[in-house]
């Protein structure tokens, strides 16, 4: 078992940061139990993770998790109580790759790791609650369960193939930026929505989150 270079400990830090924004309690079963079984040499800053203690505390967390993130309406409460354990955490996460070695690299990892955390938990927020107003909940089950795979194939991609990581994330960010912005027009229009009910005022009805615009506008004008 040999020890990480620059590269991988670069993209595991990066990893960390944004999947500690979608599942971090899978995040740290899944780091400490590659170190507890050998199968990388973790960072020493992060050595705690493969602690037995450690483990099985996460493994529960990560049980918990897995139901509670697959019924609509308290996956949004589960992201709304953890925004502030998840950004921190994966700020820590990164910083931990690089924490026994330099102080400058724990400190750019922990501003990057949580910056990461922030975007992904954003965007895994604002777009659930939109799937929940929907009223069918296997749409909900399904972005879950892809959450879910995510987390595993990013960690062995950035350890596998750290290039091609840094890559899918940067496409990943962008993805993320644009769905958050997507979803909380949506929310921020179905909030004036009830609003506009509650006031007394006629409802104009729901707009959707996401619209495909048409090339055949009727306000086009034809020469």
């Amino acid at each position: 078992m040999q020890a990480m270079d620059t590269a991988q400990l670069i993209a595991l830090a990066g990893v960390l940061g944004w999947a500690s924004g979608v599942r971090l309690y899978l995040v740290v079963l899944l780091t400490g139990l590659a170190g507890f079984m050998g199968w990388i040499q973790l960072p020493q800053g992060l050595h705690l993770l493969a602690h037995p203690v450690v483990l099985g505390a996460s493994g529960f967390m990560v049980f918990v998790e897995f139901f509670a993130d697959k019924i609509p309406g308290l996956d949004s409460l589960w992201d709304v109580v953890h925004t502030m354990i998840r950004i921190p955490a994966g700020a820590a996460l990164a910083a931990g790759v690089f924490g026994a070695d330099s102080g400058l690299m724990a400190l750019a990892a922990a501003l990057m790791g949580g910056t990461l955390a922030a975007t992904s938990h954003a965007a895994k927020a604002t777009s659930r609650a939109a799937i929940n107003t929907s009223p069918e909940p296997f749409t909900n089950v399904g972005v879950s369960l892809v959450e879910d795979g995510m987390v595993p194939a990013g960690l062995w991609l950035a350890i596998a193939h750290p290039l091609v990581f840094v890559a899918v994330l940067i496409l990943v960010l962008v993805l993320s930026v644009w769905l958050i912005r997507i979803c909380w027009r949506f929310l921020r229009q179905l909030f004036a929505r009830v609003a506009r009910i509650f006031s007394g005022k006629p409802d104009i009805g729901p707009s959707p989150a996401f619209t495909l615009k048409s090339p055949f506008s009727k306000n086009d004008r034809h020469v």
